[in-house]
């Protein structure tokens, strides 16, 4: 006897059909990828191009920048607006004071805007709210009408033509209390509770625990202090007068008046500008990827 065993029909997989409708839809997905990154490029080029035609110039030679000063390729190539620049002006004083200050002001604002930040997130303390109200009020106000206040208040205290009157009055930052204490606010309480059953402190809890979580907005706080103090003017114009004090914002405005040399020295202009972009666009490379809004290692609650 026999046995027969059939074998399985064989299972035919239907061929892979994209229907007429398919088609011109997944074309027109293409071409509007296409415009999109397309579009980008046009936006990327418009803002990059002065960027260009800044380095570029600063590479020319003060006739050839007179002459066709749109030209991304110069005529003729010459490193003497840096070397006149770094040899024979005040440029590396005035560099070293802006490196100076915004380590300074970048260090203290961090430290302060978090134990700040801190403060209103989770500290119970008679007049809270009206502190907060407060803070939120000074961020209404435009800066520039505080420079004539400014001025007097760095006066009275003997801190005008200084280091100091450069640097204190900057290192409060009612944006950047404001960031911390609305991130401090998204971590779970049960972090803290968990800390102080182990026998924290307050101290210990916001220097141990709590600001490595922070991390975050602590690095989006140390870029927008090192920009802000990098690129500020108007506050040391009102805070200093001596020419040794001179940070690159303001000894570059008086490059840009005329005030250094009696010409229009545009290689010169444009090439102390590129090296001033220079820090505050590395700084972005470096921690862009870091700048995020949740806290990270957070329990969950």
């Amino acid at each position: 006897m026999t046995a027969t065993t059939t074998a399985p029909a064989r299972a035919v997989a239907p061929a892979e059909t994209v229907s007429a409708a398919g088609r011109p839809r997944r074309r027109r997905f293409r071409l509007g990828g296409a415009l999109l990154y397309l579009a980008l490029i046009v936006i990327a080029i418009i803002y990059i191009f002065p960027f260009l035609i800044e380095l570029s110039t600063s590479f020319k030679t003060e006739a050839d920048a007179a002459n066709d000063p749109l030209a991304l390729i110069p005529p003729t190539w010459t490193t003497a607006a840096y070397r006149y620049l770094f040899a024979n002006s005040d440029f590396p004083i005035w560099f070293a004071n802006s490196a100076i200050v915004t380590v300074a002001v970048t260090i203290g604002r961090t430290l302060f805007d978090s134990a700040a930040g801190y403060a209103l997130a989770r500290l119970r303390f008679g007049g809270r709210n009206a502190l907060y109200a407060g803070l939120i009020a000074v961020m209404a106000v435009p800066g520039v009408v505080l420079l004539i206040p400014k001025f007097l208040v760095i006066n009275q205290l003997g801190m005008y033509d200084s280091y100091s009157g450069m640097i204190v009055p900057l290192i409060a930052d009612a944006a950047g209390v404001f960031i911390m204490k609305n991130f401090f606010e998204s971590i779970p309480v049960a972090v803290e509770e968990a800390a102080r059953i182990d026998g924290a402190g307050t101290v210990r809890l916001f220097w141990s625990v709590i600001l490595p979580m922070a991390r975050p907005a602590l690095v989006t706080i140390v870029i927008l202090s090192f920009q802000g103090s990098w690129n500020e003017l108007a506050h040391f114009i009102v805070s200093t007068s001596s020419p040794n004090l001179f940070t690159l914002t303001k000894g570059v405005a008086t490059l840009s008046s005329g005030a250094v040399g009696s010409a229009k020295r545009y290689p010169v202009q444009l090439g102390a500008a590129a090296i001033m972009t220079i820090p505050v666009a590395v700084l972005f490379i470096v921690f862009q990827k870091r700048i995020t809004n949740t806290a990270t290692g957070a329990v969950k609650e």
